[in-house]
């Protein structure tokens, strides 16, 4: 049967016109299920606190479970492949920050590419690195740990998150300016590298401050210096590393991703209560807390940072 062209027409602008009403509506009824949000590090460390937060919110919001899914290894690829290889709808997530967007540069071979094939959704805070060292380590201030470090070199022993991961850059930064030596020892997470710390294992570590305030203000941790260019609210009596070795600065950040092709309508749906969460009295204390500030921004704009993280290196 032929149709004159005019109601050709007019039934095909129906049919675009009805896919984008069920899109919409689609998205307006998102999440009917429980939502997966991978974290692709340890549990303990600043990315899970930081998704543990934020999927709560989410939860009582959105009236579904964010369940927080560790997926450790690989520096970070593993868990990220699980959301780029994931169906496309809005209920697998990724918790990412600054490792993911510096892989590209640190990896000569991935299974993916992580600006293309993850969606930006939000941002969720940043905030600097902490130097912290176990309390039986002889040096009391930064100036004398780098003393220390310099008269006993490959003596200390330096933890971080995983080979390539933003704490490891951290302080192979300060290695390299402060001119001093020391033994890298990787660990797959934020909090094995602070467990090991904490026993006396390893002597130094560039951690979050989320994930190491309660012990530095618990007293089994010492703080030598933040690493980001003024010092932290949170941390006031604390020096910067830059105070004593010029022009140092470093600093992390989290988000939220999502496979790509994922519905825009979903990711505007989680970017608008992922902002409205880092809007909330009760919220922000806990983010400030723990020496991190909300960092609200739309998707293309988070989508941004992440574009040009790899140029800018250690923030």
């Amino acid at each position: 049967m032929k149709l004159p062209r005019r109601n050709f027409l007019h039934l095909a602008a129906g049919a675009v016109a009805l896919l984008a009403t069920s899109r919409i509506a689609w998205a307006q009824a998102y999440p009917t299920r429980p939502v997966r949000l991978i974290v692709p590090i340890a549990p303990g460390g600043a990315s899970d606190i930081t998704a543990r937060l934020i999927g709560q919110w989410l939860s009582e919001r959105l009236g579904q479970p964010f369940i927080i899914e560790n997926r450790p290894g690989g520096g970070n690829n593993i868990g990220t492949e699980a959301v780029v290889r994931a169906p496309a709808d809005g209920y697998t997530l990724l918790l990412c920050g600054i490792t993911n967007a510096t892989n590209a540069t640190i990896y000569d071979k991935l299974n993916f590419n992580f600006i293309r094939d993850v969606a930006p959704v939000a941002g969720i805070s940043h905030g600097p690195f902490v130097m912290v060292v176990n309390p039986s380590v002889p040096a009391k201030s930064l100036p004398e740990f780098i003393a220390y470090a310099k008269a006993n070199p490959r003596k200390v022993n330096m933890a971080s998150a995983g080979n390539g991961s933003a704490p490891h850059v951290a302080g192979e930064l300060f290695k390299m300016m402060a001119g001093i030596d020391m033994v890298h020892v990787p660990y797959r997470g934020g909090g094995p590298a602070l467990n090991d710390l904490l026993g006396g294992q390893v002597q130094v570590y560039f951690a979050t401050s989320v994930s190491s305030i309660g012990h530095i203000r618990a007293g089994r941790l010492h703080a030598l210096a933040v690493t980001a260019a003024t010092r932290s609210d949170a941390l006031p009596d604390i020096p910067t590393v830059g105070e004593f070795v010029p022009g140092y600065e470093a600093s992390g950040w989290w988000g939220v991703g999502a496979p790509k092709n994922t519905p825009a309508e979903i990711i505007e749906k989680l970017n608008k209560e992922i902002n409205a969460s880092l809007a909330d009295p009760k919220l922000i204390p806990r983010l400030i807390e723990l020496g991190t500030e909300p960092m609200p921004m739309s998707s293309g704009d988070f989508g941004r940072l992440i574009a040009d993280e790899p140029r800018s290196g250690a923030r």
